[in-house]
Formats: C-alpha cells, structure tokens, sequence
C-alpha cells in the first residue's frame, strides 16, 4: 500500500514503511566528487585546524588556557621511553 508523501499512516508497521521510504529517496541533488577527493579533504581539514585554535584562544580564560599547557606538557615530556 503506497501512501501519499504528506500523509503518516497509523499502523505502526507501515509508519516504519513509510519512514524508510520518506529518507532514503532521492529529493537531494548527488553533490558532484571533486578529481581529487584527498587533496580536498586535507585543505578542508586544514582550514578547520586553523580557525579551531584561534577561536578556541580567544574564548578561553587565562586559568584554562593554564590548564591545557600544563596538560600537554605533562602529555609530551612524560612519557616513559620503551625498552629496545
């Protein structure tokens, strides 16, 4: 039984039909891939990472930005060094 696009039906079991249907049909353009899709990615990410740690500077308080040093250092310098 097909039902009309705004209509919800009230068996459960065709409501989840129904649902199903409603999300994976095709009413979004395919957005077109890029040649290449790596080198995309990277520049996105990059453009991310360097906005991230600016914002996140500017709305931190001096305390927190205390806090987050001393916990990368403590990362970086404490470390034990793996036997060979």
């Amino acid at each position: 039984m097909t039902v009309a696009k705004g209509k919800r039906p009230r068996d459960p079991s065709q409501l989840g039909k129904w649902v199903v249907e409603r999300s994976t049909e095709d009413s979004v353009p395919a957005v077109p891939v890029p040649e290449n899709l790596s080198a995309y990615m990277s520049a996105m990410g990059r453009k991310g990472g360097m906005i991230g740690g600016k914002r996140r500077l500017i709305t931190m308080t001096p305390e927190q930005r205390r806090i987050a040093a001393q916990k990368a250092a403590g990362v970086r310098w404490g470390k034990a060094k793996k036997p060979q």
